[in-house]
């Protein structure tokens, strides 16, 4: 592409200008000239020169984080924020756009104050006014600057660079001549009554937080994949050597002591003093300068996302650049204002912890992307680690706490509320982030875990197959689909669409757009699906066999018992062929009428009446009614269990093995014993209910309710009701270690029984065939009565041995298929 072919807001900044430049100049800033004397007289050189190597590690493990997002997409004006959000989504990187724009807005006012004192104390004028003063002109000229664009203020950086060069020169030109090895051996170790290695690693580590001010610069850059990472890595390791020579020379110029004292130690050590106090000015100066580039792109950016309403006004930008000198103004106004404050102790630690949170989520950011195994994450920059990654981001977690567990806890609450606000706003997503990757990731090894687990009655949850088309009717069936999940399943809405070719295809699609639709609207927790299929009957067991993967499978198939009787044949074949693939089938009688009964009734006065007759449909019923109250449609609602017993039986001797059954079961429920109930009792008994369920079963390829009733008939009089039919067994009352496990554990013990009982008897056998080879070696000197017994004795010990090997290769031929029944239900 050409210069004439480039677009309009196409960044100009290279490398070197644009991440480098801006980086250098906010590492190397008044930290080195002001405290790194001090962190080496307290620390002595070697605990100073290992607080540089962590810091270093932080920064560069946070680096190869960068550079891999950085070379994965095409990183536009925002910096951390935009990185952040494109990966981890618009909750995470919204929170910590908005906190790093504030962090860098107030980090102006505080390069300026620092600037200020630097000036006064140059000239000779003492005073909080006269620093504030001072500070607030430099603000002003920086506001010039930043006001103009990044290719002037970049200009201006140069000059400061060149005055920071300067400045090293002299320190050096100094410091190497008057170097004395002696010195340096009585120096290595930490002086008494020094602060301690965590107080001097959190005075210093600031120091290091501006690795990523060119990052900000994103938008201004003409081709930020290859810049942010080339540039990056050259200020991280160009000041890596410049600390470490620092830190090694001026434990070689003065001692400990000296150095704890002396905040001045650069220049006492430099040939020319007053160059380290043009250093220390052109540092603040540097520093300010960038964070006034860096803060008023993270707002636009955020602006023109659109995440915060409020924001809306400050995407506008100026010139070719898009310059956001609406951000500027405001990045200005917050800090003149932080000037105005004067005091900045109570707010600066929680500024650095804000920067510390966005490193650690750049690097966790990466690991997210990395763990997700997304095709589309391929990285130019080959030289990261996503483990490296995790390390980084738990780096800079250990940092803030080491540094200020109060500020730091302070940061994350911020970015947790922030978070939380934007997690509970519904708008468009504007984005692809990793998020769904990373939920496919998650799926996988979960099914993949979940299948590798042995299936048991006490893990089994409602997977429910909801097959409707007519939306009116849906609705009511996907409302009560809720129920029966009890906020412990998942349900699957699935139409079917007959028939074949090219406009049944379209047909499908559009149906499918409105299935998502009503789903949408009804707002409930189900996935939608519409099949394309040429018969719909043959499709239906199909469709229930293959729908899932791995253990997550439909265990229930929810239907709208059919409104005309002239469908019901063809219904309870299909119910049949459903439930003899061991999958439960329930119907439920969902008319407009019955519904708006249901409805009718107050939250407490609803009941659920449950007729049972202890069996396995009946237990489904109890199961799904309880479930059933674990929604707000029926936390205040109560169970009534209804039985029959036969006339010469005796009342209570049924009530109380019903009770002693729900407690084994754990379902509180009022019961209700009933002589021979006949249809009419039904009826009658359950026509308060808001809610009953009829048990059914197979008798002679026909369904029968409960009491040999017809549930056509049934459900025809009573209020809402649902059919329940059981596909396979239930247990209730399972235990841990019931079933299929209970089983398996009897069979290893048997196993190890028999084996044990095998090799006792294959040692016997070993002894007796020695005993029989030793008596006839004898050549008839020896007792024929002996050998005749231990020839006895060895011939049952083999026939006895034969059986239990037998027996041995049964039990373990048993095990082998119960744990096969196990492991592939």
């Amino acid at each position: 592409m050409t210069d004439t072919e480039k677009p309009a807001d196409q960044g100009t900044l290279g490398t070197f200008a644009g991440v480098f430049t801006p980086s250098i100049l906010t590492i190397l800033g008044i930290i080195l000239f002001l405290r790194l004397g001090f962190a080496v007289g307290n620390a002595g050189l070697r605990n100073g020169l290992i607080i540089i190597g962590i810091a270093t590690v932080v920064s560069t493990l946070t680096s190869l984080s960068l550079a891999a997002i950085a070379t994965n997409i095409d990183v536009k004006g925002g910096g951390d924020y935009y990185m952040i959000s494109r990966t981890l989504g618009k909750e995470f990187g919204g929170a910590i756009g908005l906190v790093l724009f504030l962090a860098q807005s107030v980090s102006i006012a505080f390069y300026a104050i620092g600037f200020g004192e630097a000036a006064t104390a140059i000239v000779g004028v003492e005073g909080k006014l006269a620093v504030q003063i001072v500070a607030t002109v430099a603000v002003g000229a920086l506001f010039i600057l930043a006001w103009l664009g990044a290719d002037v203020a970049t200009r201006f950086q140069f000059g400061v660079m060149a005055l920071l060069i300067v400045a090293l020169a002299s320190f050096y030109l100094g410091a190497i001549p008057g170097f004395d090895s002696a010195v340096v051996g009585r120096s290595w170790d930490a002086p008494r009554g020094a602060l301690s290695f965590w107080v001097v690693f959190a005075i210093f580590f600031p120091a290091v937080t501006g690795f990523t001010q060119g990052v900000s610069m994103s938008g201004d850059l003409r081709d930020a994949r290859k810049s942010l990472p080339r540039g990056t890595f050259a200020a991280v390791g160009l000041s890596t050597v410049v600390y470490v020579s620092v830190a090694v020379l001026l434990a070689g110029n003065a001692s400990l002591r000296t150095l704890m004292d002396d905040t001045e130690a650069m220049r006492s050590a430099a040939a020319f003093g007053p160059f380290i106090d043009v250093g220390v000015i052109a540092a603040t100066l540097s520093s300010a300068m960038a964070s006034f580039l860096g803060a008023p792109r993270i707002l636009q950016s955020l602006a023109v996302d659109r995440i915060f309403p409020a924001l809306h006004f400050f995407a506008a930008g100026h010139g070719p650049t898009k310059n956001p000198r609406r951000a500027v103004l405001l990045s200005l106004a917050i800090a003149i204002i932080t000037i105005g404050l004067g005091s900045l102790n109570l707010i600066a630690p929680v500024v650095s912890m804000f920067f510390l949170i966005s490193y650690g989520l750049l690097n966790y950011a990466t690991y997210y992307e990395a763990r997700a195994s997304s095709p589309s994450f391929r990285p130019r920059f080959r030289w990261f680690n996503k483990r490296l990654s995790l390390v980084g981001a738990l780096l800079c977690l250990a940092a803030m706490l080491a540094i200020n567990p109060l500020a730091g806890g302070g940061a994350v609450l911020v970015m947790y509320a922030i978070h939380r606000y934007l997690s509970s706003r519904t708008h468009p997503e504007r984005w692809a982030d990793a998020s769904r990757s990373h939920f496919f990731q998650r799926a996988k090894e979960s099914i993949t875990a979940m299948t590798a687990e042995a299936d048991h009655a006490r893990n089994w949850r409602p997977q429910i197959i909801a097959f409707s088309a007519d939306p009116e009717r849906r609705a009511r069936l996907l409302r009560f689909a809720g129920w029966l999940e009890g906020e412990s399943g998942l349900t699957a809405a699935v139409e079917i669409v007959v028939g074949e070719g090219a406009v049944k295809r379209r047909e499908r699609e559009e149906a499918e757009k409105r299935l998502q639709h009503q789903i949408e609207e009804l707002d409930v927790d189900v996935l939608g699906r519409t099949i394309l299929a040429s018969d719909a009957v043959d499709a239906l067991p199909v469709i229930v066999q293959s729908f899932g993967i791995g253990g997550l499978r439909a265990n229930t198939v929810l239907f709208g018992w059919p409104q005309e009787t002239s469908s019901l044949d063809g219904y309870e074949h299909v119910q049949r062929e459903i439930m003899r693939l061991g999958v439960h089938v329930v119907s439920l009688s969902n008319d407009a009428m019955r519904w708006g009964a249901f409805e009718a009734i107050p939250r407490k006065q609803r009941r659920i009446d449950v007729w049972w007759e202890d069996d396995d449909s009946s237990r489904l019923s109890l199961l799904s009614a309880y479930l059933c109250t674990r929604t707000p449609d029926w936390s205040r609602g109560r169970i009534r269990l209804l039985a029959a017993i036969a006339p010469d039986s005796d009342h209570e001797t049924t009530q109380r093995a019903l009770q002693e059954m729900l407690e084994e079961v754990r379902i509180e429920a009022d019961i209700e014993v009933l002589t021979e109930p006949t249809e009419k009792t039904v009826v009658d008994e359950s026509a308060g209910a808001g809610l009953v369920f009829l048990p059914m079963r197979l008798h002679r390829r026909e369904f029968v309710g409960p009491f040999e009733t017809r549930p056509a008939d049934l459900i025809a009089r009573l209020p809402l009701s649902a059919g329940v039919v059981a596909g396979s067994q239930i247990d209730l009352a399972a235990a841990p270690d019931s079933g299929h496990h209970e089983a398996v554990g009897h069979a290893e013990e048997t196993v190890e029984a028999a084996e044990r009982r095998l090799h006792i008897l294959e040692r016997r056998l070993v002894e007796a065939t020695e005993d029989v080879e030793r008596l006839r070696s004898t050549d008839g000197e020896g007792d024929t009565d002996a050998l005749a017994d231990a020839e006895g004795y060895l011939e049952d010990v083999h026939r006895r041995t034969l059986r239990a090997r037998v027996k041995a290769d049964a039990a373990r031929g048993d095990l082998e298929r119960l744990v096969s029944g196990v492991e592939n239900p």
